[in-house]
């Protein structure tokens, strides 16, 4: 057993793993954070809607799409001078963190806004007849009422997220996937690039699971 994992430093392996979670845990916060008021924005601008804006809605649909089509590993290099603006270094956890958000906060607005379209109209119309503002419309109605759809897109992302930490390694953000590059790829040590690749795809089950479990329980239809 150790001849097979002769090239394996298991302390790497657990701190790269560590650096793997903040780096998905801190980025999908602020993608849900700026997500959920982007999408919201999203479905209210749009034809019929509550804050009906073709132009608004173009121009937030344009921003949304442009940064969607650009592809992950462009955006880590572009990011770069304003990933040391924002936080003082490119490298490292803390340098993969703004490019992570900025790559996945479109891609899960775009969800929400799909979510929040399943939402029956009617309950908006109920809300609407009873005196609600168009705050406590988005608040009490279409969120609760679209919580299953949010949580799946959430779970979508969080899965994307891991693949995003692991092209991440490329600039040296650390994690798995600066471990499976600098050791498992350049070095040709396949026992390491077979272990982070199976503690990726563990995390992987790992989220889904706790996702697809997570909207059954909120969703009472």
């Amino acid at each position: 057993m150790s001849g097979l994992f002769a090239n394996i430093v298991w302390s790497d392996i657990w701190q790269a793993t560590l650096d793997t979670l903040v780096m998905l845990g801190a980025s999908l916060a602020l993608t849900i954070a700026l997500g959920i008021p982007l999408g919201v924005l999203l479905f209210l601008t749009g034809t019929g809607q509550l804050a009906e804006s073709r132009l608004l809605n173009r121009l937030i649909g344009m921003a949304v799409n442009v940064l969607r089509s650009v592809p992950f590993v462009i955006l880590l290099i572009v990011m770069i001078p304003l990933t040391l603006l924002v936080m003082g270094t490119s490298l490292g956890v803390a340098g993969a963190i703004p490019p992570l958000v900025v790559g996945a906060a479109p891609f899960y607005a775009r969800l929400v806004e799909g979510a929040l379209r399943e939402v029956p109209r009617v309950t908006v119309e109920a809300t609407q007849a009873m005196g609600a503002s168009r705050l406590q419309i988005v608040v009490k109605a279409l969120l609760p009422e679209a919580l299953p759809g949010l949580i799946a897109g959430a779970t979508v992302t969080a899965v994307a997220l891991v693949s995003f930490t692991a092209m991440a390694g490329v600039v040296g953000a650390g994690g798995l996937g600066d471990l499976a590059i600098r050791y498992g790829y350049q070095r040709f040590q396949t026992d390491v690039m077979l272990v982070t690749v199976a503690l990726m795809v563990l995390l992987v089950q790992l989220i889904q699971f706790a996702g697809d479990r997570l909207a059954r329980h909120f969703d009472h239809r």
